[in-house]
């Protein structure tokens, strides 16, 4: 099967936002990602609008909220998908599947959240229900504290590696300082990401404020088309592979730091593309906490499980080294709207590979991998991504 292809693109700045609700940032990125990809709204086959929600927003219904934001394409079929921290993977893969079984030529793939009017509480209740609250659901620090007890049992299992994820946490925001969109545009240094202070606090488990993704809001949308479509457009992204693979929700069924889900996604999407880590230029990654971005380290093949610090450590993830990681600067950093993250990601995979990145680029860009993940490596999505024309 041929892939679809990107044919364009908008970003929002991510952070607190001064639209009030997700129709109002989506009316911010709808305009010009059609005006990027060089079509009219009239030419838009079918809308597909990534939206976490769950509680962060009264109104529903996000797939008809497209044609409020743009009223001209209020006759265009649209749909809202949610799949945890992955919506907007979700949302993006379901337009893919839409094109290539025929049904339309083009698609709009939206992704948005508006988090930051809920009380942080609030919301990390609700980032709860991306975990299996039969078991999970009353563990202490939210989400946060999921992943804090992900990284206290590597912890137990191999050592204590905060300071590999200081420095996981400091490559990021160092990152992030390159790019326009993110929401924490700080270089913090190894020292303050290692050193819980007022300032840094112990958050859940060994994680400290630094180890932890932003609540933020934001938008960001992309357009893709048929191969024969994207042929004719000014810019077009191929997909040498995409694969999802899901795991068990629950963590009392898995060993949840082996990231199973995370490594067979890897695997299939390496295998389909042809290709190996060595192959790639950059990788954007989910790190929504640092601990998840060491043990992603180890699901793609950097390191051998128990190891991934060491790849940290000999830099190889940095800017400058062999496989750069998070050159957007990652969740850490760009900021986490949940419905809107896989499909930012995908935006900043574009970028790079069309030489589109500003001060964010790297230099011989010619294969990327987007990894985006659902809940706690539940479900789990690989891209592997090269500039068509």
């Amino acid at each position: 099967m041929q892939h679809p292809q990107i044919i364009g693109w908008a970003h929002s700045k991510f952070g607190k936002a001064p639209e009030d609700d997700v129709e109002q940032l989506l009316a911010g990125v709808i305009p010009e990602a059609l005006e990027h990809s060089g079509v009219g709204p009239e030419e838009i086959d079918g809308i597909f609008v990534g939206v976490y929600n769950n509680g962060f927003s009264r109104q529903s219904f996000e797939g008809a909220l497209a044609g409020m934001a743009v009223p001209a394409l209020s006759s265009v079929p649209s749909v809202h998908l949610e799949n945890a921290c992955a919506t907007g993977s979700a949302a993006l893969y379901a337009a893919m599947d839409f094109i290539a079984a025929g049904r339309g030529r083009i698609a709009l793939v939206l992704g948005a959240e508006k988090m930051t009017a809920t009380p942080t509480a609030d919301a990390g209740n609700i980032m709860l229900s991306a975990s299996y609250r039969k078991e999970e659901g009353d563990t202490e620090g939210g989400f946060a504290g999921v992943f804090g007890k992900i990284a206290a049992n590597y912890f137990q299992r191999h050592g204590d590696h905060s300071l590999e994820l200081a420095m996981i946490a400091a490559k990021n925001h160092r990152n992030g300082m390159l790019n326009p969109y993110a929401h924490m545009q700080r270089d913090f240094g190894v020292e303050f990401c290692n050193t819980p202070s007022e300032k840094n606090p112990l958050t859940a488990g060994p994680l400290r404020r630094t180890d932890c993704s932003l609540i933020s809001d934001g938008a960001a949308a992309l357009v893709v088309a048929s191969a024969d479509v994207a042929a004719s457009m000014n810019r077009a992204i191929a997909f040498r592979a995409r694969n999802q693979v899901n795991d068990v929700l629950a963590l009392s069924r898995r060993d949840p730091t082996e990231f199973a889900g995370p490594r067979a996604a890897w695997a299939k999407s390496l295998k389909e593309a042809g290709v190996t880590l060595d192959d790639l230029s950059f990788v954007e990654t989910h790190d929504c906490f640092t601990i998840a971005e060491l043990l992603e380290y180890e699901a793609m093949g950097l390191a051998e499980r128990g190891q991934g610090g060491r790849v940290i450590r000999e830099g190889i993830t940095t800017r400058e080294g062999k496989l750069p990681v998070n050159p957007s600067g990652g969740l850490k950093s760009r900021g986490h709207p949940l419905g809107a993250t896989g499909v930012s990601q995908h935006v900043m995979a574009a970028m790079q590979l069309t030489g589109e990145a500003g001060d964010m680029q790297l230099a011989n860009v010619k294969l990327a991998g987007v990894f985006n993940m659902g809940g706690a490596a539940v479900s789990n999505y690989v891209s592997i991504m090269e500039r068509a024309k």
